[in-house]
């Protein structure tokens, strides 16, 4: 029979009590984590959100406590009332907060019981992710989940509280509003009312929070959940919160001074302290220095060098002159086996026209001036992994050759590609080698110790990112098309090129990197008509068709639109990278699998032909 909690109020939580609280008459609520029964003692370990208290019930003391207890499982909900005792020294837990002190209970209630879980919440790892998901109510009581939303809760508050002390004002946008180009497929809510005709849900608030600036409000932001039907991995989500700010009359550097002021207070609020002002690169020089825009700057950049070689080696080895030649350099990696460079040929992109050198040994027997060379300019030491990525001469890709004097061309960015998609993957697969992960590890585990304030420059690494390409050539359309979204403020010096030449035409576009991961991007935004007008022309959208798409937004910007910009991070990815969790799913509530569905409540599922019927859909089998 259970017992109901009656007039029952709890005194302290389960992590809260102390050797300074022995003495005190207290009432515990909370689920049995684990039960053991010692005859006349029975002891069970009571856990809540903040912790575990031992509850011990004495058959001499509690009879019907006692009894109680022998019919407790993991699970159980239970109310403890009783008093605090020192434990003896020889049975303290030095592991627990609590591990001082026990609540020798006079009554026990038993508010529910549980059948036998899938799982236990005070397992240290559970391997099956599917189970998980499915028993998410009871995968969200283990203390490492519940780490991670406080860590959630702590940082989107310090957001807020920074911003709102900036004159940020929080304003709410539509869920429910009309499809924009934004880089993914929109979800789509049909209409009851309008027949045939549909709703998109936002990808982001962009023109919403534009059509704020013109609005006069000066400086906006929102903690803003956005929609994306794509394809998913580790760090994507098809509904995913962004931390979306936009502000009038900024320079780039003022929108970049707002998101570190927050960033540092939000890592401040997890203990961390993050140094400022972050530093920063053009996008041209993050592809040449580590062949990618989102670098990972705790491993060596790319190093270039050609110098290395003279022409003749070059032509020896297939390499093409024209082309870059860089050295990818993995400490502590130590040489390899064939068999682990066998292994790791498949990671090498050959696609990109690019060829690998990774027999460092072999090469000095034929170029040992070469690879002297290559040692001294990368920095090499005796037990580095060191690779050579170039252009091949032999494999010809479709990519133009042509650039703008001073901007690298669409074949080096393939092969600079090449390398950087290299480096991040050997440098997941050595990690336990090399180690620079292990400082970011460290700081991560700090937190639930409660250390206080660490130091975090090692173990956070932000890069801005700018200056990117204003478009990016499709070879299915034969169109350029822009590379981020299309109200995207070009440089205005670029502006006489946007038809002439628009591989050449840079964008005042921005992103932020963190570990390897894009935190965020935001660029200043167009707000002059005419300007936007020929944005849209520059890509082959007719006037018809961008007064048909935006015509509400192209109005707007005719009655006095400020200069604006700002900028969207994921609040999921900054405390994934702050939890140190290997995935967007640890630290959103109620995620979906890889496939896009709901495991807990089976969603998506069919609906009946009357709701079909109200909208005015027919399903079709494709």
């Amino acid at each position: 029979m259970l017992d109901f909690l009656g007039t029952l109020t709890r005194t302290h939580n389960c992590g809260q009590l102390r050797a300074s609280d022995a003495g005190q008459s207290v009432i515990l609520l909370g689920w049995v984590n684990r039960r053991r029964d010692h005859g006349n003692l029975i002891f069970l370990d009571l856990r809540d959100r903040y912790g575990i208290s031992q509850i011990v019930l004495d058959k001499d003391l509690t009879p019907a406590g006692h009894a109680k207890a022998e019919q407790a499982r993991p699970e159980y909900v239970v109310a403890a009332i009783g008093k605090v005792r020192l434990r003896g020294k020889d049975v303290i837990n030095p592991k627990m907060p609590t591990g001082e002190i026990e609540i020798v209970a006079e009554e026990l209630r038993l508010l529910n019981d549980a059948k036998v879980p899938p799982f236990s919440p005070s397992d240290d790892a559970i391997e099956n992710e599917e189970v998980r998901l499915k028993y998410r109510y009871l995968d969200l009581r283990r203390p490492e989940m519940q780490h991670n939303f406080e860590v959630r809760h702590k940082v989107a508050l310090a957001v807020r509280e920074y911003l709102s002390g900036q004159g940020f004002l929080e304003i709410e946008t539509p869920f429910m509003t009309r499809s924009t180009p934004e880089g993914a497929r929109d979800y789509l809510v049909p209409s009851r009312v309008h027949a045939g005709e549909f709703y998109a849900l936002p990808q982001s608030p962009q023109l919403f929070k534009q059509i704020l600036m013109i609005s006069g409000l000066d400086r906006y932001f929102q903690i803003a959940r956005c929609f994306r039907d794509e394809d998913l991995r580790a760090d994507r989500q098809p509904e995913f919160t962004q931390i979306d700010l936009e502000m009038t009359f900024p320079q780039q550097e003022t929108v970049f001074r707002v998101v570190e002021g927050f960033l540092s207070a939000s890592f401040k609020a997890v203990g961390i302290d993050l140094p400022m002002p972050f530093p920063q690169i053009t996008y041209d020089e993050a592809i040449r220095n580590f062949g990618i825009d989102k670098p990972d700057l705790r491993l060596p950049g790319l190093t270039d060098v050609k110098a290395a070689f003279t022409l003749e080696n070059l032509e020896t080895l297939a390499i093409d002159a024209k082309l870059p030649v860089v050295a990818v350099r993995v400490p502590n990696v130590g040489e390899l086996s064939r068999k682990e460079r066998d292994d790791n040929r498949p990671l090498f992109d050959t696609r990109k026209g690019a060829k690998l050198i990774d027999d460092l040994k072999r090469l000095e027997k034929s170029f040992p001036d070469a690879v002297a060379k290559i040692r001294e300019l990368s920095g090499a030491q005796t037990d580095d992994l060191v690779l050579i990525v170039a252009g091949d001469a032999t494999t010809h890709i479709l990519a133009s050759d042509t650039k703008t004097p001073g901007r690298l061309s669409e074949r080096e960015i393939a092969v600079y590609s090449a390398a950087g998609n290299l480096r991040v993957e050997l440098a997941k697969k050595y990690a336990d080698r090399h180690g620079a992960f292990a400082v970011t590890e460290a700081v991560v585990a700090s937190q639930e110790r409660d250390t206080g304030t660490v130091y975090g420059s090692a173990a956070f690494r932000p890069i801005w990112v700018t200056d990117f390409p204003m478009f990016e050539f499709e070879e299915e359309t034969q169109k350029w098309l822009p590379a981020h979204h299309p109200f995207t403020s070009p440089h205005e010096e670029d502006m006489d090129r946007l038809v002439s030449d628009p591989a050449s035409v840079r964008a005042r576009y921005y992103d932020l990197a963190m570990n390897g991961l894009e935190l965020g991007s935001g660029s200043i935004r167009i707000h002059q008509q005419t300007i936007q007008q020929e944005i849209f022309r520059a890509i082959g959208m007719s006037d018809e068709e961008a007064r048909s798409r935006f015509g509400f937004f192209l109005d707007a910007l005719q009655y006095g639109t400020p200069p604006h910009g700002g900028i969207a991070l994921g609040l999921d990815r900054l405390v994934m990278i702050l939890t140190g969790a290997s995935s967007l799913r640890e630290v959103i509530a109620f995620p979906k699998t890889a496939k896009a569905i709901d495991l807990m409540v089976d969603a998506p599922t069919p609906v009946s032909e009357q709701q079909l019927r109200e909208l005015h859909i027919r399903p079709t089998k494709g």
